[in-house]
């Protein structure tokens, strides 16, 4: 996974997702409950023939012409034509195509910023029998599902927990916290022995902010949606906006950095001692340390610490979703189910690292023998799906910038609440 082209890719989402609802025909609607699958015809088990246009962003998808070898050599006359498309260009040339009509016959999604694509117009249901829902973590499955019918068939998943200096946690004699009240004192002693700043914040002030706020406030026993009216101007959210403000207030992290793209050295150098981050930093961080073995002698990780609800975060990921009007559907569901197997998504993680979204392919030892993968498995067992609207990307972007506010002091938690409400609602969810 490109990360930096990844943030830019739901940056650019979230300035789309208006546009997008009007140029698709109408794409979001309230909130949904969790279905198993449509009614959809189902997908038999012969062999797929003619042509397969696959589109998807360039990253993990990269490796997947690799990792469908067997799938092609189980369909020996299909030929499946892929065009990657960087990150940050991707949803805009997709809900181009979409709008033209020239769309693919299959498409990948990310269940954090797919909701305006979640319409019959758009996609087709996800056929009765095609993948077991109940395979998946919860929450990647229902992140592709609206009013009891799923659009969307997990692929990889990410999520985040706590990754931190281990070998300043051990001089400090210091455990990871496990609760929010926890936090600020444990970063406060890996800067005792010689952390610049206990915690590398992101410092962004966009989307991505917003999703951290959102996870605060499920943390703190809120909701953002419920029954199809904002729910943001709430104690909870209060409560999550001054909890990611004392990180700031207190002097564990600075508002002036790192930057995203500096967060890596910083934490290898010590500047920083701990990111709330996804799993692809594990595999990066030697890189960034320039020396092989380096994460394993300094690096732990843990769940996220829990608010007075328990400790929740959010599922993201990859997913795919097969176009209403592509040409193949037949050809298209059935490499979506090979996709949703256990041994191919093995396949893709020793391809690309990318974790998998079936809760069975974890126990492949060439994942379970990753220690420092653990925290990430035990949190996305216990994530929730943003809201299925199409105007989330917005409200989360509104979000992170009154998160800025409220961490450099320049507005109460209480008054950055009242404001990210009063613009949600202004927006309404974009369901008709």
């Amino acid at each position: 996974m490109s990360l930096p082209s990844r943030r830019g890719a739901l940056k650019l989402s979230a300035g789309l997702a208006l546009l997008g609802a009007g140029a698709l025909t109408g794409c979001g609607r309230g909130t949904a409950t969790p279905a198993a699958a449509s009614s959809a015809t189902p997908v038999g088990d012969s062999p797929a023939t003619g042509t397969l246009n696959v589109w998807a962003a360039q990253g993990d998808a990269d490796v997947l012409d690799k990792v469908i070898k067997p799938f092609k050599a189980a369909n020996p006359k299909l030929t499946v034509k892929f065009t990657l498309i960087p990150n940050a260009e991707y949803y805009t040339k997709l809900q181009s195509a979409i709008a033209a009509g020239k769309g693919p016959d299959v498409a990948q999604f990310f269940p954090e910023s797919q909701a305006q694509f979640l319409d019959p117009s758009i996609l087709r249901a996800v056929p009765d029998g095609l993948v077991d829902p109940k395979s998946f973590f919860t929450s990647l499955w229902q992140a592709g599902v609206v009013g009891d019918v799923a659009y969307t068939v997990p692929w990889y998943a990410y999520t985040y927990a706590l990754v931190y200096r281990s070998d300043l946690a051990r001089e400090a004699g210091v455990k990871a916290p496990t609760t929010w009240d926890g936090m600020v004192p444990f970063l406060k002693a890996l800067q005792g022995v010689g952390a610049g700043h206990g915690l590398g914040a992101d410092i962004g002030w966009d989307v991505f902010n917003g999703q951290d706020v959102a996870m605060y406030a499920w943390q703190a026993g809120g909701s953002l949606l419920s029954g199809g009216k904002w729910t943001l101007n709430t104690p909870a959210m209060v409560d999550a906006l001054t909890y990611n403000a004392s990180f700031f207030t207190s002097g564990v992290a600075d508002t002036g950095g790192p930057t995203f793209l500096d967060a890596q050295p910083y934490f290898v150098s010590g500047k920083t001692a701990m990111m709330i981050t996804g799993p692809w930093v594990v595999g990066q961080l030697d890189t960034a340390a320039k020396k092989e073995g380096w994460t394993a002698a300094h690096v732990a990780t843990a769940p996220l610490p829990a608010g007075s609800s328990g400790s929740v975060s959010f599922s993201a990921g990859g997913s795919w979703g097969v176009l209403a009007d592509g040409a193949n559907p037949d050809a298209a569901w059935k490499f979506v189910r090979d996709l949703a197997k256990p041994a191919t998504q093995v396949a893709q993680y020793k391809a690309y690292s990318s974790l998998p979204a079936v809760v069975s392919a974890w126990d492949d030892a060439a994942i379970k023998g990753q220690p420092l993968l653990d925290a990430f498995l035990t949190q996305l067992k216990n994530t929730r799906a943003f809201p299925r609207v199409s105007t989330w990307q917005q409200v989360a972007t509104r979000l992170g910038k009154e998160t800025e506010a409220v961490a450099k002091g320049t507005r109460s938690a209480a008054k950055a609440a009242a404001n990210v409400q009063a613009y949600a609602e202004s927006l309404g969810t974009g369901a008709r």
